[in-house]
């Protein structure tokens, strides 16, 4: 059964920092990432990390944020600095598995930054 597991959501003033991590059993994964959805809006891409550790950002949270990933320990993280009210929303890991060919979803997590 694969089954990812987040943790480290909450609520931050402006300009503050949050980090986020996310840990999957059950399979072997290659690309893995965070994703967002904001009340009223579509769920959207965050960052992505690609096996050998390249990886890609949307404009929005380009240079205030990071995501980094641990090899051999299905996790992945998402630091997340200069927080901004906008950036308020549920965050949800997604990795896409090798053993079952598809992708899957954590439960998410809440990110609230106040202004």
């Amino acid at each position: 059964q694969v089954q990812l597991v987040e943790s480290g959501g909450g609520l931050v003033q402006s300009g503050g920092s949050l980090k986020l991590s996310c840990t999957g059993s059950g399979s072997m994964f290659h690309t893995r990432g965070w994703y967002r959805q904001a009340p009223g809006k579509e769920r959207e891409l965050v960052a992505q990390i690609f096996e050998g550790g390249y990886t890609n950002y949307a404009n929005s949270v380009k240079g205030r944020f990071t995501i980094s990933g641990e090899n051999g320990k299905n996790t992945i993280y998402l630091e997340m600095n200069s927080l901004k009210p906008e950036d308020t929303a549920i965050y949800y890991c997604w990795m896409y598995s090798v053993n079952y060919g598809q992708a899957y979803w954590g439960q998410g997590t809440q990110v609230t930054v106040s202004s």
